[in-house]
C-alpha cells in the first residue's frame, strides 16, 4: 500500500458539476425482494432525466453478473458486494451525476459505510417497504419458494435478516400506492431534501 500514489487529476467535481449544471447526489434504495426497488428506481431515473438530470442506475442482479461476478451470498460476500458498489458510487458522483441505486443491502452497518464513504449531505436512503408476504405473492422468479425449501440458502427475509432502516431520509409503502404516485412522492422529497443541503 505505501507504493500507491494516486493521480491529482486536472478537472474537478466542482468543475463537472458547472458543467453539468446539477448537484451530484446518491439516492439509495433499499428493501427485500420483490418490494419494489428495482421499478421504483427505474421509474424515478426515468422522472429525473425528463427534468433534464444527468442520471445513472446501478442495480443489484446487474452488477452481480459483471464487477461482483466473484461474490456470493455469505454474509462476508454482502458486505463486499455493498463495498464495491459504495465504492463506485463515490466515483459517479464525483463524476457529478445523480445516482440511484437499487440493492436489497440488508445490513445497517453496510448502508452506513456507504453513507459514510459518498458524505451523509450526499446521501438519500429510501427504505422501499412492503409485507414479506406480499413480496412472497410478487415473486415471478420464484426465488422465495426455493429459499422455503432449502434451495438457496441466507436468503434475505427467510434464513438471512433484513435490518430496517432506523431512519430513512424517505420511506415508501409499495403495497399502498401506485407505482407513480410512489415516484411522485419520492421525486418531491428528493428535491426537498437536496435543496436545504445545499
Amino acid at each position: 500500500m505505501n507504493n500507491l500514489h494516486p493521480t491529482i487529476f486536472k478537472i474537478t467535481q466542482e468543475d463537472r458539476i458547472k458543467l453539468l449544471n446539477q448537484k451530484p447526489f446518491l439516492i439509495w434504495f433499499t428493501g427485500l425482494s420483490g418490494s419494489g426497488k428495482s421499478t421504483l428506481a427505474n421509474a424515478t431515473e426515468k422522472a429525473l432525466h425528463r427534468m433534464g438530470h444527468k442520471t445513472y442506475l446501478l442495480d443489484g442482479d446487474n452488477l452481480r453478473s459483471g464487477l461482483n461476478k466473484d461474490l456470493g451470498f455469505s454474509h462476508e460476500d454482502r458486505v463486499e458486494n455493498i463495498r464495491r458498489i459504495g465504492e463506485v458510487c463515490n466515483l459517479m458522483l464525483d463524476a457529478g451525476l445523480v445516482v440511484l441505486a437499487a440493492f436489497i443491502s440488508p445490513f445497517q452497518k453496510e448502508r452506513e459505510l456507504v453513507r459514510d464513504l459518498v458524505g451523509a449531505e450526499n446521501y438519500v436512503e429510501i427504505h422501499v417497504d412492503c409485507p414479506l408476504e406480499v413480496c412472497e405473492q410478487r415473486d415471478v422468479k420464484g426465488l422465495y419458494q426455493k429459499a422455503r425449501n432449502g434451495l438457496i440458502k441466507n436468503f434475505t427475509g427467510i434464513d438471512s435478516p433484513y435490518e430496517e432502516p432506523k431512519d430513512p431520509e424517505i420511506k415508501v409503502s409499495t403495497n399502498l400506492r401506485t407505482v407513480e404516485e410512489t415516484v411522485n412522492h419520492i421525486v418531491n422529497q428528493l428535491f426537498q431534501l437536496t435543496s436545504s443541503n445545499e
